[in-house]
């Protein structure tokens, strides 16, 4: 009588934890909504949800690398880097040495400031798969490596006035960051396209299926055929990708560039994955889930400083946040590998 009573609970229980996501921003928006009477207002939620589009961005290039098994610090860091070439080309070109200079329209420029973040990317993958290099330790020297350059670019001082001009074909530089589409801020059309790809990548392709195979069991995915390193390549490479983005979006969106931009993104990506549902051990995750951390994340971050509370205060309880999405993560793990063995239990009887 109480194995029977027990399993209903146990269930119900298990679902609560796998819609702790969905539980969590209902509970912020009811939160925000009564504390902070302008919060629901449509200005606000423009805001909040361009605030949203970029922290989702870094955060879906982050679930793919956290399902390998892995973890990307650098994202950060590559945001500011690749906002500080992307300045760098609207502002001075590429002097050839020889008395001229190339000038990009605003696709040339989105286009390679993409690419040296692949290729920040590139070398992530590169040294976790042939030099062996743990990831927290491979994107920890990339960090460091990234934002330095992003400072020795400019010596440490901020590109401004990055309006571009019609003569070099910039000038829409700009709707990169304050444009509208239908209604919507062109970086949260950005965002949906992104996430829907990487949905799709993950769900319908068998490049997808490889991914939670090596975060899963990263042997057993070899020994079945799994090219690992190829996988991790192009999940550090994607990476890569979505924080290039965030650098063009964001030099776009304040036309200035400065090398300090996308400090501690980082922190909020993982804890917008986590919060999501990915977990830490890998092979688990969906990019929507990612999507719905992301949206609690920021709407705790934009409800916080609608009512005055310290950066300080902010960052602590963003700490918390990731702590107990790890520790729930975990609950849930142990409550879903308690109930495998019941069911398996009651099979064999």
């Amino acid at each position: 009588m109480t194995a029977t009573l027990a399993a209903p609970q146990t269930n119900w229980l298990l679902l609560v934890l796998r819609l702790r996501t969905f539980v969590a921003l209902i509970l912020v928006l009811a939160y925000f909504s009564v504390m902070a009477p302008n919060f629901l207002t449509a200005a606000n939620a423009v805001i909040v949800s361009k605030h949203v589009a970029l922290n989702a961005l870094l955060a879906i290039g982050m679930t793919f690398v956290i399902i390998t098994g892995g973890i990307d610090l650098s994202v950060g860091s590559i945001v500011g880097l690749c906002a500080m070439v992307a300045g760098w080309l609207v502002l001075n070109g590429v002097d050839t040495g020889l008395g001229y200079t190339i000038w990009f329209n605003t696709i040339e420029i989105v286009g390679i400031t993409l690419a040296v973040g692949i290729g920040v990317g590139l070398v992530n993958g590169l040294l976790i798969t042939r030099l062996n290099v743990a990831p927290f330790i491979a994107t920890l020297g990339t960090l460091y490596i990234a934002r330095g350059a992003a400072l020795l670019s400019s010596g440490g001082r901020t590109f401004p006035n990055l309006g571009g001009s019609e003569e070099m074909g910039t000038a829409s530089f700009p709707l990169i960051g304050t444009g509208t589409l239908f209604g919507l801020p062109v970086m949260v059309w950005l965002m949906i396209g992104v996430a829907l790809g990487a949905h799709y990548i993950s769900r319908r392709t068998p490049l997808g299926r490889h991914i939670y195979a090596v975060g899963g069991n990263e042997r057993g995915a070899a020994l079945s055929g799994v090219k690992v390193d190829r996988v991790k390549l192009f999940v550090y490479a994607f990476s890569g990708f979505c924080a290039a983005l965030v650098g063009v979006i964001i030099a776009s969106q304040l036309q200035a560039a400065h090398p300090a931009t996308g400090e501690t993104f980082e922190l909020n990506a993982i804890a917008a994955a986590v919060l999501g549902g990915t977990s830490m051990s890998g092979g688990r995750g969906r990019i929507f889930g990612t999507i719905i951390g992301a949206f609690v994340i920021g709407i705790l971050s934009d409800g916080l400083i609608m009512m005055g509370v310290s950066s300080f205060w902010q960052t602590v309880i963003k700490g918390v946040v990731i702590v107990l999405a790890v520790v729930i993560d975990q609950a849930q793990s142990r409550l879903q590998a308690r109930v495998a063995l019941a069911q398996e239990a009651s099979a064999n009887r």
